[in-house]
């Protein structure tokens, strides 16, 4: 599968919107209020860090 900009950012949220929606419909500790304001942007921080670096290492290995 060839990935462009827009098949990766549309795989990205879909990923990180399916745990965001699975932590708020499990019966568990979290409330939403948590949930959105601490979980979801650290699942957006950490995504995006691995995702760059997933990249920088796919670069690499593609010219060495």
């Amino acid at each position: 599968m060839e990935l462009d900009t827009a098949k990766t950012v549309v795989s990205f949220l879909a990923v990180v919107g399916v745990g965001v929606a699975i932590l708020l419909t499990m019966p568990m500790g979290m409330t939403p209020d948590t949930v959105l304001t601490m979980v979801a942007p650290s699942m957006l921080v950490f995504g995006l860090l691995t995702l760059v670096i997933g990249v920088k290492h796919g670069e690499y290995r593609a010219t060495h």
